[in-house]
């Protein structure tokens, strides 16, 4: 296990109780609120990110390269973390830039060379075409995958794990689920290795964002063989793969409809990415009983609000009441 880190996150973050659906769903859900652990590293990636930049100045790496999507999350996590380290920094960034707007612009602004590349083209390959032309140049460059989501990153929510069980402490109040989106497997796999790693037995679910259910067990086993050889079991693995819908980064109307109202209800803004179809996903499992067996349930934000892009964002405008321009009167 890894012990040095970066101290750069605002920790602990805080766990809110969400009365007004609680009410309506008769359960005590709870949420915590990593989204609170920066502005230009808001989300959760900074958590991850803290033990990967630290393993990379501690190895004498000049240089990163990462991947993600066009609006992710992690790549601006990333640049903002290198900015404020020194590094150098390289995205290698999935999709078409309809707008210079959110992450993208984000990015730009703080200094990352960033390559846009097809959908069809793949990341691994380009990060590794990369890596090599760095190295002819003289760099030193070390590789984070999608989401920081390997055996390094993961740590960060080993650690996360142990700070739910403080809170817990603290609130006296014991979570019998912690629930999640899962997009690139990291946040679930440190999560699940704290269950284990604690001796209990909270179910850790998880909600896909894009990927299978198998697919995303797969790689989250990979993380956690590369963390620890002598796990016995992965048979609590959970990964609800039914709320996908039109997949990475899409929207129905329906589900925006979903997202407008948890806003009205109590006050917080999920994004349409990640923790929307997670939280989606939680609240349809509740109503379809299949958490009558659990009481307190907790569901972690792990913020991406840079996903409401231009387009979203006009989908939006158009199912919430029309605004009152005075000046036009």
């Amino acid at each position: 296990m890894l012990q040095n880190k970066l101290n750069i996150a605002n920790l602990n973050t805080p766990i809110h109780k969400l009365e007004q659906l609680s009410a309506a769903l008769n359960k005590n859900i709870y949420i915590k609120r990593d989204d609170y652990t920066g502005t230009e590293i808001s989300g959760n990636k900074v958590r991850k990110l803290e033990y990967t930049l630290q393993y990379v100045l501690d190895n004498g790496y000049d240089t990163v390269i990462t991947t993600g999507a066009i609006t992710s999350n992690h790549a601006r996590a990333t640049a903002a973390l290198c900015a404020q380290l020194n590094i150098t920094c390289y995205l290698v960034l999935r999709g078409n830039m309809a707008e210079f707007e959110g992450n993208l612009f984000l990015e730009a602004m703080l200094g990352a060379h960033i390559h846009i590349i097809e959908p069809s083209v793949s990341r691994e390959e380009t990060m590794e075409q990369l890596r090599a032309e760095l190295e002819k140049q003289g760099k030193h460059p070390f590789t984070i995958p999608v989401g920081a989501s390997d055996w390094i990153g993961t740590h960060g929510y080993i650690n996360a794990f142990d700070e739910v069980v403080e809170q817990e402490s603290d609130m006296n109040v014991q979570f019998d689920s912690i629930n999640l989106a899962v997009g690139s497997g990291g946040t679930y796999a440190g999560l699940w290795y704290g269950n284990i790693s604690h001796d209990l037995n909270k179910n850790i679910i998880g909600f896909a964002v894009d990927q299978s259910t198998d697919a995303f067990k797969t790689k989250i086993i990979e993380i956690l063989n590369h963390l620890d050889d002598n796990i016995a079991s992965y048979e609590t693995l959970f990964i609800n793969d039914d709320y996908i819908g039109l997949g990475y980064g899409q929207a129905t109307d329906e589900e925006l409809q979903f997202y407008i109202d948890i806003a009205q209800q109590e006050g917080i803004i999920l994004d349409p990415t990640y923790t929307g179809k997670a939280f989606r996903g939680l609240v349809e499992e509740i109503k379809a009983g299949n958490y009558d067996d659990q009481n307190n349930i907790l569901f972690i934000h792990t913020g991406g609000l840079q996903g409401y892009t231009q387009e979203t964002r006009a989908r939006i405008q158009q199912l919430l009441p029309e605004i009152t321009d005075d000046k036009k009167q």
